[in-house]
């Protein structure tokens, strides 16, 4: 294993870029960039680390410094759902890499440090966690869908997407639908509509009265965040809105960094699903991963669901391991969890006591009684 020689915190953005540049499978979430965005929307502190390898390599590890209580802070790649930073290492990660840096933040004095690693480095985090630091930390795997890129967009429609998906992308294409491809930010007022006649809609479904489900939809997803994302990463961001008749029905939000395309968040009006505008826009945001250079293209979790599984599977992507290294002494993630849950808990009885078991419809909502 190579022994640390120096560690710098924070980490010079100098280094830091020429790491992003030597890295391999540096994703656009270990961009100084996306980092600065999370800082500015979390009120975090930088907190980053820069180390100096025994054989001269530099590896930089992202990490931002919060409280979710009062006086007592825990350090983490980024909060959950602004996904899931990782190592960077000149040349790529190695397992013994992976060992050094569990071992230096296992010392750390906070009471909590949280570490997340993407699909294509999950090997050798396995493996580094087998050299010695598996046993003082929590590791969570979960599973992610990927479509493999490789061959091009003509070979991934041709040979990865299952028939029914050329079938169903035959349809949206003859249905009217309009595509605008954005990476300026202008779209983010129609794409957050979108986001809004969607929660509204599951508002319905749900029985909460919408002033409720729009407040729980604004704190769960902000505005800030999606154009801070859109304005902050040098061209990295794409904002994809589908149209009908002048009328936004699909919006997606997609990055891309290297060899990685990015699905960050997907919304389609119900009303209009028929016309499939949200297959239509990661059509296309496939076909721009692929021009890009990408070798991947991640479609996140799915909770679950099988459903959704399905639809990306149909897609071509399949399930790949990711995993988070967790040493917390005080449970900060479960304060996260805990919190969200809450809120949604304590909206369900509000609107039960109350009787009130619609969603209001307005301009915004999109939603018909």
């Amino acid at each position: 294993m190579p022994t640390s020689q120096a560690v710098v915190s924070p980490a010079p953005r100098s280094e830091w870029n020429r790491l992003l540049a030597g890295d391999p499978a540096s994703s656009v979430f270990q961009t100084p960039a996306w980092f600065d965005a999370v800082i500015r929307l979390t009120g975090g502190r930088d907190a980053s680390r820069l180390y100096t390898t025994g054989d001269g390599r530099r590896l930089l590890l992202p990490l931002v410094r919060r409280s979710l209580i009062p006086g007592i802070v825990f350090d983490a790649a980024y909060p959950h759902r602004m996904g899931p930073g990782g190592l960077l290492a000149t040349g790529g990660l190695r397992p013994e890499d992976v060992d050094l840096v569990l071992s230096d933040v296992l010392l750390a004095r906070t009471p909590g440090v949280r570490i997340a690693a993407m699909h294509d480095v999950t090997d050798r985090w396995e493996q580094g966690l087998a050299l010695g630091a598996a046993p003082r930390v929590d590791v969570v795997r979960a599973h992610v869908h990927v479509l493999d890129l490789d061959g091009g967009f003509a070979r991934v429609r041709d040979d990865r997407f299952h028939a029914s998906t050329r079938k169903n992308v035959r349809k949206a294409e003859r249905s009217g639908l309009t595509v605008e491809r954005d990476v300026t930010g202008r779209l983010v007022p129609a794409f957050y509509d979108v986001y809004l006649r969607w929660s509204a809609e599951r508002a319905r479904k749900s029985g909460l009265p919408w002033p409720l489900a729009a407040a729980l939809a604004r704190r769960r997803e902000p505005l800030p965040m999606f154009e801070t994302l859109a304005t902050s990463l040098d061209g990295a961001c794409r904002l994809w809105l589908a149209r009908y008749d002048g009328e936004p029905v699909a919006g997606l939000m997609t990055f891309v960094h290297g060899e990685h395309g990015v699905s960050f968040r997907s919304y389609a009006v119900k009303e209009f699903a028929s016309l499939r505008a949200g297959l239509l826009l990661q059509r296309a945001a496939i076909e721009d991963a692929c021009d890009q250079g990408c070798r991947f293209y991640s479609m996140g979790m799915s909770g679950g669901v099988r459903g959704i599984e399905v639809t990306k599977e149909a897609m071509g992507a399949t399930p790949r391991t990711v995993l988070e290294c967790r040493r917390e002494r005080l449970p900060f993630t479960r304060l996260e969890h805990l919190g969200s849950g809450m809120e949604s808990t304590a909206a369900r009885i509000l609107a039960r006591l109350r009787g009130d078991h619609r969603a209001e419809p307005g301009s915004l909502a999109g939603v018909r009684e």
